[in-house]
């Protein structure tokens, strides 16, 4: 090797050397500017989040260090409302941020499309829709799924009526359908159903988890208790398995899958899954042995005849949601931006709600499954909650401290108090001026849906004077009851001004008989975000 070489070669491992040096610098100068705006928990103690600790005052903001909690500020904006500022690991944190641009992805190519696709003109609604043009959609959706769609007057009819039906409601249908559907597509897709399978659980519940017919069938693919033991859905004083979104689709293949079995036909095993396999032989066999649901119909129950067509009249209707001018908003969520957390301690989901930072309505609508909102702990036995993403993190990232605050929140409210009147016990509860179901059920900590259930209200109207039994969810002792009467009453009120830590559910429980959706409406607003001191209606 010649002198000339040997310097080349030192040369260039120098400058390799050098670069992978000024690389690794910057990587770390990255992450430790990344690092800065994140605090660190230190490992060698645990944090506890504990109410006790939290010096509450009267200010625009004040960050609070609290010796039990090193490194975990507490912003605290106005008396007697605190926020949680929890912290996060800055590496997993980092790497959370980078997939999460892939999700934003998707946002991007819909965006794209939309201005690609977009018309300057808004289609009205055709409530007349041409017989012609009918016969050509349902032959187009025919050639593409294995469902038998063809033509004729009985299932016209039924699509003119749905097309006749109120507008934004089904326009938020199709919204929430957004969320659901991926997750249904990705499990009949496992059990190698048609992915139009999907529209069942529209005929079924309007994408409603916790829905519950007058027969008792409930969730989203409204299972009789018998059928949904049947298929391991567990239920008990805690969790009703039926509504899991999850647990329950993931049923609904299985028996779907089992009925196309007996039946090789999915119109037939859709029948049967409304009324079961005995009532479809036996109308097959009332048929002289016809085969083709449409020959067979005459002799289905009642219910049965109009259950394929209204699931069919359901699919053109997302088919061709375009063609009749729906424009459906984009669903807040998406469900392949969520994740679950396996749970370790008992806790309930407004404790979740409050110091992850999530509207309590959003912690509901991600896990309906439990029926007293509240996550127990039993022996060989898994529960789970589900959050978005971006909230996944700081939960596991503080999961002892988390499950600390929770437990001192629980023995709070199980310590003796005068005259307390435990959560098993059942209460007589007299109506008083000013009361509206929303104020009671916080009272007890019990949903406005349970005191409804447990009375027979068919509303949410109350008389003043009215007694309602009440199985509180947690103690509740006299002096409470004396001083809901200086409580100022909120009926009548026209217009309401947003406070801190205001949602939309919290404000739509102070008023009774008004839901989100009304506010919603009234407001002209579609988002769920609040600013405090904005004026909302709360009266028609």
């Amino acid at each position: 090797m010649t002198q000339m070489q040997h310097n080349f070669k030192i040369s260039l491992v120098a400058s390799i050397l050098l670069f992978s040096a000024f690389a690794k610098a910057q990587d770390t100068l990255s992450y430790e500017a990344y690092k800065q705006k994140a605090p660190v928990i230190k490992e060698d103690k645990k944090p506890a989040l504990q109410r006790d600790t939290i010096k509450v005052v009267d200010t625009v903001i004040t960050n609070t260090i609290s010796q039990d909690l090193p490194q975990v500020l507490l912003d605290t904006q106005v008396r007697d409302s605190i926020t949680f500022n929890l912290p996060d690991n800055p590496q997993a944190a980092l790497i959370d941020m980078r997939w999460r641009k892939e999700l934003a992805r998707m946002d991007l190519f819909d965006s794209i499309n939309n201005i690609r696709e977009s018309h300057t003109y808004q289609p009205e609604v055709n409530l007349e829709l041409p017989t012609d043009t009918l016969k050509k959609r349902l032959a187009e959706i025919n050639a593409r799924t294995p469902f038998n769609v063809e033509y004729n007057p009985s299932l016209e009819s039924v699509i003119n009526r749905y097309l006749k039906r109120h507008k934004p409601a089904m326009e938020k249908l199709m919204a929430v359908s957004q969320f659901y559907f991926p997750m249904f597509e990705e499990r009949l897709d496992k059990y190698d159903i048609p992915l139009e399978m999907k529209y069942l659980a529209i005929v079924e519940s309007a994408l409603r988890p916790r829905a519950k017919s007058r027969v008792g069938a409930t969730g989203l693919w409204q299972f009789m208790f018998a059928t949904g033991k049947m298929f391991n859905l567990e239920v008990n004083s805690y969790v009703d398995d039926r509504m899991d979104p999850i647990a329950a689709t993931e049923a609904a293949c299985a028996y779907l899958s089992q009925l196309y079995d007996i039946h090789g036909d999915w119109d037939l095993a859709l029948a049967s899954y409304n009324s079961g396999p005995g009532n479809v032989s036996k109308a097959i066999r009332r048929s002289g042995g016809a085969t083709n649901y449409w020959n067979i119909r005459k002799n289905l129950p009642r219910e049965t005849a109009g259950y394929v067509p209204a699931f069919l009249a359901t699919m053109y209707l997302f088919e061709y949601a375009d063609e009749h001018g729906y424009t459906p908003e984009r669903a807040p969520i998406n469900y392949f931006a969520t994740d679950t957390i396996h749970i370790k301690q008992s806790i309930a989901l407004d404790q979740v709600s409050s110091i992850v930072g999530i509207p309590l309505e959003i912690v509901q609508f991600l896990n309906p499954q439990y029926k007293l909102d509240i996550i127990p702990v039993v022996k060989d036995k898994k529960y789970y909650v589900r959050l978005p993403i971006e909230s996944v993190g700081k939960f596991v990232q503080n999961e002892q401290a988390i499950y600390a605050f929770a437990k001192a929140e629980l023995d709070k409210r199980e310590k003796p108090l005068p005259e307390v009147l435990t959560a098993s016990s059942q209460v007589r509860y007299r109506v008083r001026s000013g009361d509206y179901l929303g104020k009671i059920a916080s009272k007890y900590g019990v949903g406005v849906s349970q005191i409804k259930k447990w009375n027979n209200l068919r509303s949410n109207a109350l008389k003043i004077g009215q007694r309602l039994t009440i199985y509180p969810r947690k103690p509740v002792t006299n002096s409470s009851t004396s001083s809901s009467s200086k409580t100022v009453s909120l009926k009548g009120k026209k217009t309401y001004t947003v406070q801190n830590g205001d949602s939309l559910w919290k404000i739509a429980n102070k008023f009774p008989g008004v839901s989100i959706d009304n506010i919603k409406v009234w407001n002209d607003i579609s988002s769920s975000k609040l600013k405090p001191g904005m004026k909302l209606r709360v009266s028609k």
